[in-house]
């Protein structure tokens, strides 16, 4: 009995290894060919999600999509056991983000299955778009990912000071705004007049409100040239921080001698490419 006991051990442990090599492994052939198919499920289920909401096209395939629905539901419940099977803190992966989004993902078939009318929460499934920042964040995505992570952080302080003038921006001229029109004209209220603004401000321009008197247009003209203005602004910043970001990576990481390849990191001691010793 005891004997076993030590051969199924082992046994289990290299199965869960291979298993996790094969979900989570992004340099091996395995990884990345099982990235490349969840990519392509994931890719494939949001678009049959898509097609649902096209009666035309609902009505005349509508089996099709169901069992294709199904195929693609079962796939990801697999994986998703697999998954929990493969690590060795189950209970950290589903309650983590993507244990979490992984669920719910594979949840809105089987209430179908169970209790008609739920067809209507079959939306859900679109939140499948979100494992693709599983995929995208491994392989040669990683570095990208870093540096623009990197730079939003450095830049959270700069971002959150012009969010918060934008923000009083918008209350002082939706005031200004509600004196200065009239009710008739649609501004029946402060935080009306604010939304005006707002909407105006990031030149959307619904057109439900607008306003008639001649100060209120030329108001109205500066918010719509201030916008254009405002929209660049964060953009400038994170792109100033990237731009600074790379320039002290060249300054302080030296390229290889080798192949003249830049280091993944300042402290790296070999070439990422072709393994040369950096000086």
């Amino acid at each position: 009995m005891s004997r076993r006991k030590k051969r199924v051990k082992p046994y289990f442990t290299i199965l869960r290894q291979r298993i996790n090599i094969i979900i989570h492994g992004v340099n091996t052939p395995a990884g990345k060919t099982f990235d490349m198919l969840l990519l392509a499920v994931i890719l494939l289920s949001v678009l049959l999600v898509l097609l649902e909401t096209v009666e035309h096209f609902d009505n005349k395939y509508h089996d099709i999509l169901v069992y294709a629905e199904w195929v693609i539901t079962i796939f990801f419940t697999i994986e998703y056991v697999l998954r929990i099977v493969s690590t060795q803190k189950p209970l950290k992966y589903i309650f983590s983000f993507y244990g979490i989004i992984d669920f719910i993902s594979i949840l809105p078939m089987y209430l179908s299955f169970f209790i008609p009318g739920t067809n209507i929460i079959s939306v859900v499934r679109a939140l499948r778009l979100l494992r693709l920042f599983r995929i995208l964040k491994l392989g040669n995505f990683t570095g990208q990912a870093s540096e623009l992570k990197l730079a939003i952080n450095a830049s959270r302080n700069k971002i959150i000071i012009f969010v918060y003038f934008i923000f009083i921006i918008s209350i002082l001229l939706g005031a200004v705004m509600y004196v200065v029109e009239s009710k008739e004209s649609g501004f029946s209220s402060i935080p009306t007049s604010i939304y005006w603004c707002i909407v105006t401000l990031t030149t959307v321009g619904y057109g439900d409100i607008a306003p008639v008197t001649a100060l209120g247009k030329a108001i109205a003209s500066f918010i719509m040239i201030l916008g254009y203005g405002i929209i660049a602004v964060p953009t400038g910043i994170i792109t100033a921080q990237i731009a600074n970001s790379k320039s002290k990576r060249k300054l302080y990481a030296p390229n290889c001698l080798n192949c003249n390849a830049q280091p993944l990191s300042d402290d790296a001691k070999f070439c990422s490419k072709c393994g040369t010793k950096l000086t």
